[in-house]
């Protein structure tokens, strides 16, 4: 099949943005303007500590690169997805000190 034309589409929503199916690409941010969170969590994980990383903005293989790197230097296993990375286990001491000497300054401890 040839590539689909634009549909002839009205709406009387002065809001209303076409959308083709193409998602816009997301850029990472370089380390010094990334804004991270580290933080205990045990939220719905049967009482097991975690250490949570949020805040994280770019493509989804740097998260994953990022997230291996930490993962690798604790010694543990832990996931990196949907903006977010786990890594078992507390290991918010180690885990902020390395974010900071790789070079994102704007990385601080969050909650309790």
């Amino acid at each position: 099949m040839a590539k689909k034309d634009k549909l002839n589409f009205y709406s009387t929503n002065p809001d209303f943005v076409w959308n083709d199916g193409e998602e816009e690409q997301i850029e990472t941010l370089e380390p010094q303007q990334q804004k991270l969170r580290v933080q205990v969590d045990r939220k719905q994980r049967g009482g097991k500590e975690v250490t949570l990383i949020t805040g994280f903005v770019g493509t989804d293989e740097d998260l994953q690169a990022l997230g291996k790197i930490l993962k690798t230097k604790c010694g543990v296993g832990g996931s990196a997805k949907d903006g977010e990375m786990i890594v078992q286990g507390n290991q918010v001491a180690k885990v902020l000190a390395l974010l900071i000497e790789m070079g994102y300054k704007n990385t601080k401890k969050s909650g309790g």
